[in-house]
């Protein structure tokens, strides 16, 4: 389980930017890993990981509303681990540390520096996948037993056509930064320092647009709505999220994932426990007493289901291999049905004359009425 961003910077929740960025210049000297022995050095990386992290989010006001709201859920929903870094001022924090050099290395693992590019070297950004997207799919209680196959539409980005993905207009290629030469980077020095940064120039891209493409105004990809047809298997509950590979954002080096969250509609006959069913079966009195076969629903039809004589409302029975399949060996849980006896409100002259029949040869006096419940209370502690 993570751990909250203001514990790790050590600050209180109502600081403010200036004070976060304080906490976070603090640890970070402390963390550096090199400034630490060397037996301790993947410790601190890791802490210096994790203390960056919470300053990525923390120092953006739109993340930190995000996260005050709703916790890191909000925050893993709405950002991937590039966008947590992205935008933050970490250059600001470091320009008289000389850390630049140190952050390339602690999230070279990761594909991306602190700095807005991704990974120490331009040639890495390049090669990166488009991002995942989460879409949440409704289904019912049926469709969920069966499985079911959707066609479901998802916006997403994707490369422009009529550049191919270039920015630039058809006919016109983009021209290397000048700025940085092609890389993407800016590197400053200071004394034994040094640091490496975006380029202002070029964004990081190492080229510069200089005759914009007309549909996607130079950005190289366009937000369309696409439909993908997606095969959600049987089983599945309000837990299950389920992986289609490729059918993310469009990025240089092909496509990220598209993960469907499974939300199970309520029924209104059915309750689901797990991959066991449950239900209510309304029963008259005459079939509890006189016991009998009634016919009972399940989410693959109806099946006859044996009432004993004399059963008492509330008695529970059990179909076996009823229920839920288990989305992974697809063998099937139980339904349970509980019995409900139904008294019938309106009597007719000779049903109630059977009744009182019945009544006398059992030896009820329908006419006397016993005790009330006050009356036994006060009996008791009298």
């Amino acid at each position: 389980m993570k751990r909250d961003y203001y514990e790790i910077l050590g600050v209180t929740r109502d600081v403010n930017a200036q004070q976060i960025k304080k906490a976070y210049r603090s640890l970070a000297l402390k963390y550096h890993p090199d400034r630490v022995p060397a037996e301790e050095k993947k410790e601190a990386e890791q802490k210096f990981k994790e203390i960056s992290e919470a300053y990525g989010v923390l120092s953006d006001s739109k993340k930190r509303e995000m996260y005050d709201q709703y916790g890191h859920a909000g925050i893993d929903q709405q950002y991937t681990s590039e966008d947590i870094f992205r935008g933050a001022d970490f250059n600001s924090v470091f320009e008289d540390l000389g850390l630049g050099d140190i952050l390339g290395r602690v999230f070279g693992d990761s594909g991306f520096d602190l700095f807005g590019g991704t990974g120490t070297q331009q040639g890495r950004r390049r090669t990166q996948r488009g991002r995942d997207i989460k879409y949440e799919v409704e289904i019912t209680l049926e469709e969920a037993y069966q499985g079911v196959a959707k066609k479901i539409t998802i916006p997403r980005h994707e490369h422009c056509t009529v550049c191919n993905g270039s920015g630039s207009k058809p006919g016109s290629k983009p021209q290397a930064c000048s700025q940085c030469g092609g890389r993407g980077q800016v590197v400053m020095s200071s004394g034994f320092f040094r640091m490496q940064q975006t380029c202002s120039v070029c964004g990081g891209r190492g080229q510069v647009i200089t005759d914009l493409c007309t549909e996607c105004r130079g950005n190289g990809v366009v937000r369309v709505s696409r439909k993908i047809d997606v095969t959600i298997p049987a089983g599945v509950d309000n837990t299950s999220c389920l992986r289609v590979t490729g059918q993310g954002e469009i990025g240089h080096a092909g496509a990220g994932d598209l993960f469907l969250y499974i939300r199970v509609l309520p029924h209104t006959v059915f309750e689901r426990d797990g991959n066991d069913v449950y239900m209510e079966m309304p029963v008259s009195f005459v079939r509890a007493a006189l016991g009998g076969e009634v016919s009972v629903p399940t989410l693959n039809g109806h099946v006859s289901m044996k009432i004993p004589p004399g059963t008492q409302s509330g008695k529970v029975f059990r179909l076996k291999a009823k229920g839920m399949p288990d989305v992974r060996t697809r063998s099937h849980a139980d339904q349970y049905v509980k019995v409900m006896i139904q008294v019938p409100q309106r009597l007719s002259n000779e049903q109630r004359k059977l009744l009182e029949k019945f009544a006398e040869i059992n030896g009820d006096d329908v006419q006397a009425s016993g005790p009330s419940i006050t009356e036994k209370i006060k009996r008791v502690f009298k």
